[in-house]
């Protein structure tokens, strides 16, 4: 008795001296993936999200800010810059566009019913959304040629 008290108190402590951790889900990428890998993982929310588009065009860059602190370009800075600032408490939770060799429109839905869009309608389309509940994006992967970006993937996870 005294040894099944002893080892149900070691579960016990162990149990709680860890956190519980993040649960991930990756969407797999999609597109030509040629060029070089990135990854806009960062600490923290995202709380902004800038895209360039060559104008009526694939999408040439891509940005993202976590908490106050924005990630590097990955991509080029060529075309019009757009940018979406999230609400505190605001998550993006899908993912959407469309791909034909580069990656030509990207869409982001948050959890407010809030959506933004940049690019054009061209190529197939892909969605990107978790399938647990409660998650959110936190980062987004692909590759990108120097000029343009050639393939997009994204990470999920529960916060």
């Amino acid at each position: 008795m005294l040894s099944l008290c002893l080892i149900l108190s070691a579960v016990s402590a162990i149990g709680t001296a860890k956190p519980v951790p993040d649960v991930y889900q990756y969407s797999l990428s999609v597109g030509g993936g040629s060029g070089s890998e990135f990854s806009t993982a960062s600490d923290g929310r995202i709380t902004a999200i800038r895209v360039w588009e060559y104008s009526g065009n694939y999408i040439t860059g891509i940005q993202l800010r976590y908490e106050s602190n924005w990630t590097a370009v990955f991509g080029s800075q060529y075309g019009n810059p757009q940018e979406m600032q999230l609400y505190d408490k605001e998550i993006i939770i899908q993912v959407s566009g469309k791909h034909s060799g580069y990656i030509y429109e990207l869409v982001f839905v948050t959890n407010l019913g809030r959506s933004f869009k940049v690019g054009v309608s061209i190529g197939s389309s892909f969605n990107f959304f978790p399938n647990m509940k409660g998650s959110q994006l936190r980062f987004l992967s692909g590759r990108h040629d120097g000029w343009a970006m050639t393939s997009v993937g994204a990470h999920w996870a529960v916060k």
